[in-house]
């Protein structure tokens, strides 16, 4: 049979065929006499009665509109959902398809990401010369190592690098970089890579460097917890052996199971004499690496050596084969370790020139026990704020209206003070998960990313509650959240960028060979999020935290 489209079917026609299939439905013969009164065929008469009941069935429910988010929102949901939420680009695309966003692609999100990277620097820039404290250290992505520097006291980065290498040449560029963006280098902590250390000490000649105190005495630490484990394996096995004996029945097996039991008894009492030793002394460790004593007064460097000696000699001494080894390091970095102490011993002799013995040991104290107060949990927290405040209270007493101002002094000068690199762990952790995302391929331009998200977000908690890192650096306070200030300064990037003047355009000779395929970005292939693992030693109580 040969179908003709009928163009004389106007849409009101259309409308008044359905309306008499509707009438006259069910009633036999009806639907063929339409057809032919309109000379239409049965199939395409059941086509239009098909489609006119989807379309009121829509027109009569619940509306589902395809919601696109206003550009207000779109880009800040993505910038939270990426850097707030650690959300990989694969995971922030399917939330997207499912609250039916658009644009909601990979690839859109990926150089989305891409320009807001590139419209930031990697290295902060201030406008007058600006002395700081440096930690640096260094974090692989696959084979690629990640060049880190933060300023002590604000936890700010200073510059993100994606380098080829960590020789003593890329650091010592690094750190001449910084200097150019007017930061003076004053000392650094960090651990002992050959390629930065000596990369830092070509750059910064003047400057004093810092061992950091957690790779000093990890290895320590982590033999500690060995023998706590090794500890509990040997009562656990005393236990056995005793509930052995006591099942023994024949006069030959209990003779057996108690000398077994014997044997057993005295491997647990090594063990634990061993671990408790160990215990004990490591703990004298940490209070003689603390810049007071229990009494306030700051230490000096021969009372902290004869200390730090004394200990790691009695140490010594606990019959463990691992211990001398470990030690042995520690042996030759001795006088690394004390040089914190000698910028205590002139912040003493200064102190004592401007307020008696007396009120520096009170306000020293309070600043001990205001900084272990927020290393500390639970109702230890509670101890140290309260010893804090009562040493505050009783130097009041002895200052009067002068208070306010030498407390400010105290706490200003023991603050400076920097023992360790603990703190760029911090960041450390915060792009291990863009890592895990990306398969380690990771771009100059996510770094930059995430150094103005650290740099710009505010604390939730801590003594820097409140403060972003870059307000803590320049003493200024942002005017808006980290977010907005992104938005903001990505479209200024594209207006300068827009209005830029455009180079004459210039003829070069083509080259004779092919021309390179274009690369996918490193930044689209992706992965979900890893869990990271927490660092192991709980000794660090790094003075600029």
């Amino acid at each position: 049979m040969k179908f003709t489209r009928r163009y004389d079917l106007d849409p009101q026609t259309r409308i008044d065929i359905v309306k008499d299939v509707w009438i006259h439905q069910g009633i036999y013969g009806k639907m063929t006499q339409i057809a032919q009164d309109y000379q239409i065929s049965r199939t395409f008469l059941y086509q239009l009665t098909w489609s006119a009941q989807h379309l009121l069935e829509i027109l009569f429910s619940d509306p589902q509109p395809v919601v696109t988010p206003p550009e207000s929102l779109f880009e800040p949901l993505i910038l939270l959902a990426r850097l707030e939420g650690n959300c990989s680009i694969p995971s922030l695309s399917a939330i997207l398809k499912r609250l039916a966003y658009r644009p909601n692609s990979i690839g859109y999100l990926s150089e989305t990401f891409q320009a807001y990277g590139a419209c930031v620097p990697s290295t902060l820039s201030v406008p007058q010369t600006q002395l700081v404290f440096y930690l640096s250290d260094e974090l692989f992505a696959l084979q690629s190592p990640i060049l880190i520097t933060l300023e002590a006291q604000s936890t700010a980065i200073l510059k993100i690098q994606l380098a080829s290498d960590r020789c003593a040449p890329t650091w010592q560029t690094h750190f001449e970089d910084l200097r150019d963006h007017h930061f003076h280098s004053i000392g650094m902590a960090s651990d002992r890579g050959v390629g930065l250390v000596a990369g830092y000490q070509a750059a910064c000649q003047d400057a004093i460097w810092v061992c950091d105190q957690f790779h000093e005495f990890q290895d320590l630490f982590k033999r500690c917890h060995q023998l706590e484990r090794q500890a509990y394996r040997a009562i656990a096995r005393e236990h056995e052996r005793a509930e052995t004996f006591y099942n023994a029945k024949s006069e030959a097996n209990l003779q057996k199971r108690l000398e077994q039991y014997e044997r057993a008894q005295q491997t647990c009492e090594q063990a634990m004499v061993k671990y408790d030793q160990l215990d004990v002394l490591l703990h004298l460790l940490r209070e003689a690496l603390h810049f007071c004593t229990d009494f306030g007064r700051l230490r000096t460097v021969a009372g902290v050596r004869s200390e730090l000696m004394a200990v790691l000699s009695l140490i010594e001494e606990i019959e463990d084969a691992k211990l001398p080894h470990i030690l042995k390091p520690i042996w030759s970095h001795l006088d690394d370790l004390l040089v914190p102490f000698k910028q205590v011993e002139s912040i003493h002799t200064e102190l004592l020139d401007l307020v008696p013995e007396s009120v520096v040991d009170a306000l020293v104290l309070a600043w001990h026990h205001d900084h272990l107060s927020h290393q500390s949990h639970g109702r230890k927290t509670h101890y140290h704020q309260r010893e804090s405040q009562q040493w505050l209270d009783f130097a009041q007493g002895l200052l009067d209206d002068q208070f306010d101002l030498f407390k400010a002094l105290v706490f200003e000068k023991l603050d400076s003070i920097v023992k360790a690199s603990s703190l760029v762990e911090m960041v450390n952790s915060l792009i291990r998960p863009f890592l895990n995302t990306c398969r380690g391929q990771i771009t100059q331009e996510t770094l930059n990313l995430i150094m103005f998200y650290h740099n710009h977000r505010r604390y939730k908690g801590g003594k820097r509650k409140g403060k972003a890192p870059i307000e803590l650096l320049t003493g200024e306070t942002l005017e808006g959240d980290w977010v907005e200030l992104f938005i903001q300064h990505k479209r200024e990037a594209e207006q300068n960028a827009s209005v830029a003047p455009t180079p004459p355009l210039e003829l070069v000779p083509s080259s004779q060979g092919p021309t390179p395929p274009t690369q996918t970005p490193d930044e689209q292939l992706s992965l979900e999020d890893g869990a990271d693992s927490a660092p192991l030693w709980p000794f660090v109580d790094a003075e600029a935290a």
